[in-house]
């Protein structure tokens, strides 16, 4: 199936169909001293955060407002579809919160993105992803998710029914050089964000995006919901980690329906040029040599990768059956859903064989630089357990890496301009 950002092309509708909270996600959270402590850790740590960002923040200075700007927001939130949803989706910049915004905006649901653009990697892709989605009747509200103020405007100009989080700070490794963005981002963008949820009347369902990352030292595989999380192996992890905790807490307290999507190394066209399958592609193609880490007893890494198509169908399926939050104003009324799920290809991949895929379709060969795992927070293998978001979303992902590749490769070749041909 070609990707939803991929000459035009419809994304099917999610298969869902709405079913009970999910019972398995309440032992997710059986608590012990560790999670406590480190949770707590990281809450006081965003608390001292917050106080130094309030001085001043250069995070907080796009423009909006104004007339102009609030019909640009109505028009992008307008519902074409009977039974439709509108949907604030952060991160929509991104690379897959531009795949999901244009698979809901395809199929006639109200879409506003929020985005702040952010330097992380080449702008001009995001801004790229941005003039792709203007032109599908997208609009991307450039700001900060800490924005309390354009928070609380966006939600006075619409009353979403749903909010998909995907705005984050990615990267394992990049973590050990910024921490604090981790912080930023990850923990007090999304406390500043449920808040706006919370005071909303009615207030939206939320989905949002946690990370496979959360499964940490585990080595129970495949990795199930069920399994224990407070073992977070970098920064970045220990953020989703602290998330999913947060978001369990505003359900129980404010009664918002929360749904956190466990991604496991999403991939495809329109990725993210810091990720291996990527930043390998351009340098095969400009002769340079690539570096592939080696686990212990010199194991081969292996992830699950999922295709970005797979993920978007988990998505929708997650917001389609998502159910109705139960509080306004701040106030609950009765018990929400909470849900947890996975959403992988459950068909792990060793880095050597993906790169062997790249060489194949590149029509190139790699020079290999093979080393041994640094300690940055990298984990050796990834496998999901998607037997939950089966069960209740209908996700069946569709693409293997062969495939999905292939599809990389020919959206890569085209976009950066180079006269080659895939088979």
């Amino acid at each position: 199936m070609p990707s939803s950002l991929d000459h035009g092309q419809l994304l099917p509708s999610s298969p869902g169909k709405s079913k009970s909270m999910n019972r398995q996600v309440y032992r997710c959270f059986s608590s012990t001293s560790t999670m406590f402590l480190w949770a707590l850790f990281l809450i006081a740590l965003t608390v001292s955060y917050l106080s130094f960002q309030s001085i001043g923040s250069p995070y907080l200075s796009s423009s909006w407002g104004g007339s102009r700007w609030e019909k640009q927001v109505r028009l992008s939130a307008r519902i074409n579809r009977r039974g439709g949803m509108a949907v604030l989706v952060t991160g929509a910049g991104g690379f897959v919160g531009s795949h999901v915004s244009l698979a809901l905006k395809r199929r006639g649901d109200g879409v506003v993105g929020l985005d702040n653009f952010n330097n992380y990697y080449e702008t001009s892709l995001k801004k790229a992803r941005r003039s792709l989605l203007s032109n599908n009747g997208v609009f991307i509200v450039e700001g900060d998710l800490n924005d309390a103020k354009l928070l609380a405007k966006l939600f006075d100009v619409v009353v979403f029914t749903h909010v998909m989080h995907l705005a984050a700070q990615a990267g394992v490794r990049y973590a050990m050089k910024n921490p604090l963005s981790y912080v930023h981002s990850n923990i007090a963008g999304l406390v500043t964000l449920l808040e706006a949820c919370k005071m909303a009347n009615p207030q939206p369902a939320v989905v949002w995006a946690s990370s496979s990352s959360v499964y940490g030292l585990n080595e129970a595989v495949p990795f199930s919901e069920s399994h224990r999380t407070d073992q977070p192996a970098s920064l970045y992890a220990a953020t989703k980690k602290a998330g999913e905790e947060i978001t369990h807490t505003y359900n129980h307290i404010y009664g918002l329906s929360i749904t956190g999507l466990r991604f496991f190394t999403v991939y495809g066209p329109w990725g993210r040029p810091d990720m291996a399958y990527f930043s390998f592609t351009k340098s095969i193609l400009q002769g340079r040599p690539i570096t592939i880490y080696r686990g212990k007893n010199r194991a081969d890494l292996a992830r699950d990768f999922t295709f970005i198509d797979d993920i978007v169908r988990g998505c929708l399926a997650s917001l389609d059956t998502s159910g109705k939050s139960t509080g306004s104003g701040g106030k609950k009324r009765g018990t929400a859903p909470y849900r947890i799920f996975n959403l992988g290809n459950t068909s792990p991949v060793t880095v050597p064989t993906l790169v062997r895929i790249l060489e194949r379709h590149l029509k190139a060969k790699a020079k290999r630089n093979i080393v041994d795992m640094p300690g940055n927070g990298d984990v050796p293998f990834t496998h999901a357990n998607i037997s939950s978001a089966q069960r209740e979303l209908g996700y069946k992902p569709t693409t293997d890496l062969e495939t999905g590749l292939k599809k990389f490769v020919k959206w890569y070749l085209s976009y950066y301009g180079y006269g080659k041909s895939v088979n």
